[in-house]
């Protein structure tokens, strides 16, 4: 058993085994306290309304990995959403077909692609913080959302939509699997591959990682471009899901991404960071929300107690780092004793 976890350890994050007997507790906690928990329509409600969080939250992963952050998540989501939205309602609204679907989805991720990269390319080439360039991008797309918008809704969407955010395949619900295929993307892309390798680099050290011969301002923008191709993606199955578009659509999920990133061990200064540890943390706090809303529990307490999670989480790195740090140095002092 110890070998099987030290293998997974490895190979999905020294985090990951810690999060699934968490995970576990919290199941036979609410389980043992409320009637319906376990039950397939609970389980099921879960996973209709994880991938939403989810998509947001890997598009914010890859920034923090870099020692950055992208707080225009939700902004480029929602414009996404609207750009799909305008190709629909051009081709017809509630008679638009598959065709002008496709297209609308291909804008809608060209939308999220070019200001995930207009930011990146601020950021790389001109030096502005993450914090002040995302501000500022998340600031202009809101405002260009509303300003096309008027500040409303936009809705009358074909019917095949519904069966994309309400449907399932093999029993699964549609947008959980469409959150699975991401999240496994996203894992190869950071685990296995080059510009992985330079993202945790960067977020190291950029300096050293430029001085080492890599492209340190084409894998910042490629880094931001991907996450607002992350965001378009969260955009359209919101708006498969509420079968509608809004500028404000999602705006409490910005910081709890980042509760999610933190909870799944991505360090805050860059540099490390495994999607299998995220997921997990998805799945503890969507489940956590879900036990306390059948507890009775408003949405604010249930913020309020994420909140609480992150908390603790810190606390506990922050005591284990100390016991480690503790523990090499004894060895290192026994070992200049003899």
């Amino acid at each position: 058993m110890q070998a099987l976890t030290e293998r997974m350890g490895r190979a999905l994050g020294r985090d990951v085994p810690g999060l699934v007997g968490l995970f576990v507790v919290i199941l036979v906690v609410f389980g043992l306290t409320t009637p319906h928990f376990l039950s397939a329509a609970n389980f099921g409600s879960i996973a209709f309304q994880l991938p939403d969080l989810g998509l947001l939250t890997l598009a914010m992963l890859a920034p923090i990995m870099s020692n950055g952050i992208n707080l225009a998540i939700i902004a480029t989501a929602n414009l996404s959403g609207l750009t799909l939205a305008w190709i629909l309602n051009m081709n017809g609204g509630p008679q638009a077909g598959v065709f002008a679907f496709v297209v609308g989805v291909v804008a809608a991720l060209a939308v999220g692609g070019a200001s995930g990269a207009a930011m990146g390319a601020t950021i790389a080439y001109f030096g502005a913080h993450p914090i002040l360039a995302s501000l500022a991008m998340m600031i202009f797309l809101r405002g260009l959302g509303e300003f096309l918008t008027r500040g409303g809704d936009i809705s009358g969407f074909p019917d095949f939509l519904r069966e994309i955010g309400h449907g399932s395949i093999l029993g699964i619900p549609a947008p959980m699997v469409v959150f699975i295929v991401a999240a496994v993307v996203w894992h190869v892309l950071l685990a296995r591959t080059r510009h992985g390798f330079s993202v945790a680099m960067i977020g190291s050290n950029p300096r050293a990682s430029e001085y080492s011969g890599l492209a340190v301002k084409r894998s910042l923008t490629l880094v931001y471009a991907l996450s607002g191709v992350m965001c378009a993606l969260a955009g359209i199955i919101m708006l498969t899901r509420f079968n509608s578009v809004r500028v404000g659509h999602g705006d409490a999920l910005l910081l709890v991404t980042v509760l999610a990133c933190f909870l799944g061990g991505v360090d805050p200064f860059g540099g490390f960071g495994r999607v299998a540890p995220v997921f997990v943390s998805l799945l503890i706090l969507q489940t956590l929300s879900s036990g306390l809303n059948l507890l009775g529990a408003s949405q604010h307490l249930s913020t309020a107690v994420w909140g609480l999670f992150l908390i603790a989480v810190m606390v506990a790195r922050s005591s284990t780092l100390r016991t480690l740090a503790a523990g090499f140095r004894r060895s290192e002092t026994g070992q200049a004793s003899r």
